[in-house]
């Protein structure tokens, strides 16, 4: 089991930062409507939550949502990912499997495709074909 989830955390990953690498640097600042995140605040916000989530729902440690001021620049947007999908890796690594963790995992990976599917549709108002889906 743990090694299907490290595998589906694996993909999660790599398919996230694909998703980012797409877009380049100008593209960071854009967002379709007024009213949500640019590009490069959705990928921060996937960062963030990747380890709000973590916390709250596989750790058991009630964490207040107070995420810092969005990363701006590409290359802090992707090494912000990066890090919070390093840490997820390392705690599954090093946590007995029980239905909370395995649960708390799922709704952190349902947390990231939600809102990577939002930055696909981003890549593609930029007339950008996003990276295909590897599973």
């Amino acid at each position: 089991m743990k090694t299907q989830l490290l595998t589906t955390l694996e993909n999660a990953k790599n398919y996230t930062l694909s998703v980012a690498e797409a877009m380049p640097e100008k593209g960071y600042p854009f967002k379709p409507t007024p009213a949500v995140w640019t590009f490069g605040e959705l990928l921060h916000h996937i960062g963030y939550g990747i380890g709000w989530w973590e916390e709250n729902y596989i750790k058991q440690r009630p964490s207040d949502w107070n995420p810092p001021a969005a990363t701006t620049r590409k290359a802090a947007t992707i090494a912000y990912l990066n890090q919070a999908f390093d840490a997820l890796k390392e705690n599954m690594e090093n946590t007995p499997l029980s239905d909370q963790v395995v649960a708390g995992f799922y709704a952190t990976i349902d947390h990231v495709t939600h809102h990577r599917g939002q930055a696909t549709v981003y890549l593609r108002n930029q007339g950008i074909v996003p990276p295909e889906y590897v599973y």
